[in-house]
């Protein structure tokens, strides 16, 4: 029967031919109405979007962007407002001669000249005037200060505008670049040159040329300086001048954080003079409150006088006559209105937090220290061997058979891998054996001897040597010439700047007993109850800020709701005042700034500092430096270290600042609050400098810590004298075998990168084995690092020196209408 084949049925394929999509970038509306079918996204729960994610729709957008604009209007009128009408704050317009020759009161006098306004009186060289320029509607107080950097700088930190004022005749000096590089530092608002010219008629070509010359110098330190005002030539006088009056001070960041003052008269309170035992009198300051609102709760900081409290605040409007009947004049009555008192909430004077009853007293915590149960070095923070044991628990050694005692301290090590020729050597058997040989009286008679030392065959692994004790006379020459090479080589590449060295008739543990070690420098747990006995007395009650981000922005608010309100011309009165600031040559200007709460209060300050490359030399930690940050100065003896934010808060000490590098400054001050802009001056001793201080650094105020330890490293070096593979004998490092078994936790390591550690001392003399991850190189060097905890000083406040004449009156009195 045969098979019956079944056929499939096949359809015939179509002859239409599908047309290619349209490839559109974006779907039509109708199209994405189709797809979604009427479906509605609903974002996900839990899943909470930021401002930034939020995808805005253009009605949104359009109020966004109104409100900026609303914003930015209202600030420019608050800004502009304190300085409207006829009792406005006048505009503080600074003038700083960067030249010899110049003559500010010269200046002052060209443009008023301009603005067609006649001097009410004479223009003094050194202090302040009073304009009030009517053309504009507007007050213009200009500072002259005395060519001096700490007075340039006084005048600088309470200006609106600055005036550098230089000379078509005379190079600007060192002193004028010195003013130059501190005020950009200090921080300045708007800035504008001016050339004064000489008495001689100048050709234009000439003119030109010089004023390309002086923009071109001006820039350098301040980008936003196009032009050069000639104050021969009266338009640019006047073009000048309209600039001043029309022109919304930029401000300084940190000083519009808070509430200050120029003061524009000073007087002292003769009341109750006689019965006041503590020698202090009232203070009276007057002018017109600028920044945040004056809140008499906070201190105040005079110049340079120091801090006070403020008893009260009233209002002090400048007098004005007005007419009365018939043509007599009228004064108003001379009433007192208080605007503020403080509260109780007022800050004290107490720079430290009050004392407080200690658990154990300092000797209490020096014995629990020192006891007998204290061990080895500390490493992190263990105590890994006991120094309470006389006689340590050792492993035992192979040795050649016959081998002494004495002998057995003398090798390098159980170098051979040959059982079969070495036998296992203990101390303590070897110990009571000897005891026993020496006690049996055939040993005194000779007739039988100890063992002779016998030695193995040959095999193909090296024999240890046997070390032969040498004099001290020769070990102290030996000594000598291996360190006398040594310095030659780090004098050459500073290879170990941190590398000290102990003598033979030195003990180590009492030398370093402040060092400890640690496996990471970066990582390691500091243990800080070690350093409580050598922390400070006073490093307690330092001020601790927690969450100094959020404290921050908690006091900076509270300026902005209690208090007198900016542009008001008020008198503070200052309590306890020391009276013997009346004999004191009163600065010109001086200033009154209103400090943050807690600014009073000292902490472990924390600043960076950079040193410039062009510096001449290096700065040491804990030299004298003169500090300034924002309205205070202080003498400092800052320690230095490295930057940077490590898991464990341990920092690096630096010996040194070195040109061209930056650190961090540590010392104890007030607390700043935040990012203010620092300098760093040194006393300057060469007489024919007409600055007494001159700017070596500036820097950076960053967040205080008392937690934040600063390690200064040591470095102790030792001399491979026998080396087999990763065995090696060191020497030089250690001088008694006490110190060995003090330091045998730490690790060792060498400048190319190998690491090991000490195995058991080699004799008395401080030869010890250690046993490395790799085979060293004979050139190099064994080294241990150690370290301590380095205490910041604590900062005095500065007093200028009276190197001012004593036939300047008090320019702060002086007020030309």
């Amino acid at each position: 029967m045969g098979t019956t084949t079944m056929e499939q049925h096949h359809h015939r394929s179509t002859t239409k031919g599908a047309h290619k999509s349209f490839k559109s970038r974006h779907s039509t509306k109708n199209a994405l109405r189709e797809q979604i079918k009427g479906r509605i996204e609903r974002p996900a729960k839990g899943v909470r979007k930021t401002p930034h994610q939020h995808m805005m729709s253009k009605l949104e957008r359009k109020n966004q962007a109104k409100q900026k604009r609303m914003s930015s209007v209202r600030d420019h009128n608050a800004a502009k407002s304190i300085f409207s009408g006829k009792n406005g704050a006048p505009r503080i317009v600074a003038l700083v001669p960067l030249c010899a020759d110049v003559n500010n009161a010269a200046t002052v006098r060209k443009l008023n000249g301009s603005v067609d306004l006649e001097d009410g009186g004479e223009i003094p060289e050194h202090g302040w005037t009073r304009s009030r320029i009517e053309r504009f509607g507007q007050n213009v107080a200009y500072v002259l200060p005395k060519r001096d950097l700490v007075s340039v700088l006084d005048a600088c930190r309470v200006a609106d505008i600055v005036l550098f004022v230089l000379s078509t005749e005379t190079e600007v000096d060192a002193l004028g670049e010195a003013m130059l590089r501190a005020i950009e530092s200090q921080g300045v608002s708007n800035v504008y040159a001016l050339a004064q010219p000489a008495d001689a008629m100048v050709k234009p070509k000439e003119r030109r040329r010089v004023d390309a010359s002086l923009i071109s110098f001006m820039s350098h330190f301040f980008p936003s300086i196009e032009r050069i005002t000639n104050l021969d030539i009266s338009q640019e006088c006047l073009n000048l001048v309209r600039s001043l009056c029309s022109t919304v001070p930029k401000g300084i960041r940190w000083r519009e954080d808070r509430s200050w003052m120029m003061v524009e008269e000073l007087q002292w309170s003769e009341a109750n003079q006689t019965e006041n035992i503590n020698d202090t009198s009232e203070l009276v300051l007057t002018g017109v409150v600028r920044g945040q609102r004056l809140d008499p709760d906070r201190l105040v900081r005079v110049g340079d006088w120091g801090e006070f409290r403020i008893s009260k605040i009233v209002s002090a409007p400048l007098v004005k006559a007005k007419a009365a009947k018939g043509d007599s004049m009228a004064i108003d009555d001379d009433t007192e209105d208080v605007l503020a008192l403080p509260t109780e909430d007022q800050d004290d004077l107490l720079e430290l937090a009050p004392e407080e009853e200690m658990q154990l007293d300092y000797d209490d915590r020096m014995t629990t220290a020192t006891s007998a149960t204290r061990k080895g070095v500390l490493l992190d923070d263990h105590h890994y061997f006991s120094d309470d044991d006389d006689e340590m628990t050792r492993r035992p050694k192979k040795l050649p058979k016959g081998t002494s005692k004495y002998q057995s301290a003398w090798f390098v090590d159980d170098v051979s891998d040959s059982d079969a020729e070495l036998e296992d050597y203990d101390d303590e058997e070897e110990e009571e054996e000897a005891d026993e040989f020496h006690g049996s009286d055939d040993f005194m008679d000779g007739v039988t001897g100890p063992p002779e030392p016998t030695e193995f065959e040959g095999t193909e692994y090296p024999v240890s040597e046997a070390f032969h004790d040498i004099s001290p006379e020769q070990r102290a020459a030996e000594l000598a010439q291996y360190r006398a090479n040594r310095n030659v080589e780090a004098e050459e590449d500073f290879e170990f700047p941190d590398e000290i060295e102990l003598t033979p008739e030195m003990v180590g543990r009492e030398r370093l007993a402040k060092y400890r070690g640690l496996k990471s420098l970066r990582t390691s747990e500091w243990d800080t109850e070690e350093d409580k006995i050598y922390e400070p007395e006073a490093w307690p009650r330092l001020l601790e800020i927690a969450d100094y981000r959020g404290a921050k922005n908690k006091v900076l608010r509270e300026g902005e709701f209690r208090g007198v309100v900016p542009g008001t011309r008020v008198s503070v009165y200052l309590e306890g005042v020391p009276s013997s600031l009346r004999n004191t040559i009163v600065p010109s200007p001086l200033a009154m700034f209103s400090l943050l709460r807690h600014e009073h209060k000292r902490t472990a300050t924390n600043v960076t500092i950079t040193l410039p490359s062009d510096a001449e030399a290096p700065i040491k930690s804990k030299d004298e430096l003169i500090f300034q940050c924002g309205p205070r100065r202080f003498v400092i003896n800052p320690l230095f270290s490295q930057q940077g934010n490590t898991p464990n808060d341990v920092h690096k000490f630096e010996r040194y600042l070195h040109p061209g590098r930056a650190a961090v400054a540590t010392f104890i001050a007030p607390l700043t609050w935040g990012s203010v802009p620092c300098l760093f001056f040194r006393r300057s001793t060469d007489p024919s400098q007409s600055s007494n201080l001159h700017l070596i650094a500036t820097g950076t105020t960053v967040p205080p810590s008392t937690q934040r330890v600063i390690a200064k490293r040591v470095v102790l070096t030792g001399h491979p004298y026998k080396i087999h593979k990763r065995v090696v004998t060191v020497r030089y490092m250690f001088f008694n075998d006490e110190d060995i078994a003090w330091f045998k936790a730490l690790r060792l390591w060498t400048k190319r990168g190998r690491s090991g550690f000490i195995k058991e001392s080699l004799g008395t003399h401080g030869y010890f084995k250690a046993t490395f991850d790799g085979r060293i190189n004979p050139l190099d060097a064994v080294g241990v690092s150690l370290y301590k905890r380095m205490w910041p000083r604590s900062a005095v406040s500065w007093k200028r020196d009276e190197v001012d004449s004593i036939e300047e009156v008090d320019s702060a009195e002086q007020m030309v209408e």
